[in-house]
């Protein structure tokens, strides 16, 4: 089954009270479109990594109290886990859908995307869209448009990743809720085609 794009009650699962529930619903509601996008994307993403890329969808299994905030699909190069890798996103918060290449705490290899985002840095500004954002807590909706990244800000960022343990760094495109729904599943999967190719020259340089 193809991706046939996302509607408000997918978005507005995140307001359902309580684990068992709002899991109930994440899993008959979101997870199939999740999986399907996976599914359709990996042999495109593969293609671009230039290895095998697999397909992991967010199970929220350590949970048990607080409910999930967001949920996600991801493709990393390892077919037992994505954690420890960098790796690319698709996932939604109530808020907006987000599109990004992630380092999460888990992954060793922030220390070497720090030093070589350090060498890069003035292509890389230059290279990503003004409308990108960064964040630096995959739990956080929030982040800082990459347009108001200074080298200063940037700068930040590359030592937090040299110096503390469970620093990550997220980069990539948000889409609005209001804006994501109007999109047809054809659509979306070109918008993110096209943003995990203009993050590729990130995950290049995390290894």
């Amino acid at each position: 089954m193809s991706f046939t794009g996302f509607n408000t009650d997918d978005f507005d699962v995140f307001t359902v009270p309580g684990l068992e529930s709002r899991m109930e619903v994440l899993i008959e509601r979101v997870r199939p479109k999740l999986e399907n996008i996976g599914a359709e994307l990996a042999p495109y993403i593969s293609a671009l990594c230039g290895e095998e890329m697999f397909v992991h969808v967010a199970k929220h299994a350590r949970r048990t109290v607080n409910p999930p905030i967001d949920t996600w699909v991801a493709w990393a190069a390892n077919k037992r886990g994505y954690k420890a890798l960098p790796h690319f996103e698709v996932g939604m918060f109530e808020s907006h859908l987000f599109i990004i290449f992630a380092i999460i705490y888990e992954s060793p290899n922030k220390t070497i995307f720090a030093g070589n985002l350090e060498k890069e840095l003035s292509n890389i500004q230059s290279m990503l869209p003004k409308k990108y954002y960064w964040s630096t807590d995959h739990m956080n909706p929030d982040g800082i448009s990459h347009a108001d990244m200074n080298e200063e800000r940037l700068g930040a960022l590359i030592n937090k990743l040299k110096q503390v343990k469970k620093a990550e760094v997220m980069c990539g495109l948000r889409i609005p809720r209001e804006e994501a729904v109007k999109q047809s599943g054809d659509q979306l999967i070109e918008t993110i085609q096209e943003t995990f190719e203009t993050l590729l020259p990130l995950y290049r340089i995390a290894f």
